[in-house]
This record gives C-alpha cells, sequence and structure tokens, in this order.
C-alpha cells in the first residue's frame, strides 16, 4: 500500500488514523490504556484519545520504521 503522509521527525512515534487502519485491513490491538491525545495549545484533541496500535513497515527512502 502507498499513502501520502507527513513527516515529523520530532515526534513521539507514528500514528494513522483508525479508520484508515481498519479500511486497509489492519489488525487493530486494543491498548490496555488509552492515550490522551493534547494539541500544540493543551487543548484536546478532537479525534479522541488513542485507543489501539497496529504494527507496520514504515519505508522512506531506502529507511525502515
Amino acid at each position: 500500500m502507498s499513502v501520502k503522509v507527513l513527516l515529523d521527525s520530532g515526534t513521539m512515534g507514528l500514528f494513522m488514523s483508525k479508520r484508515l487502519a481498519e479500511r486497509q485491513g489492519f489488525k487493530l490491538e486494543k491498548l490496555d490504556k488509552p492515550i490522551k491525545v493534547r494539541n500544540v495549545d493543551k487543548s484536546d484533541n478532537k479525534g479522541g484519545s488513542i485507543t489501539h496500535e497496529v504494527e507496520v513497515n514504515l519505508y522512506y527512502r531506502g529507511h525502515i520504521e
């Protein structure tokens, strides 16, 4: 699968929408404890908490994550 993404080298993790993960058939694993998401202004993100994780490989210009 190939998708366009925004890369942020200062981020603490790699994220995708739950809708994209479900649509592409990724196996969603429910987190024991949801991760609250805050915007740069410290407000709660309207998308809500992160509740699941998936295992994927990310390839970018010869780099694998």
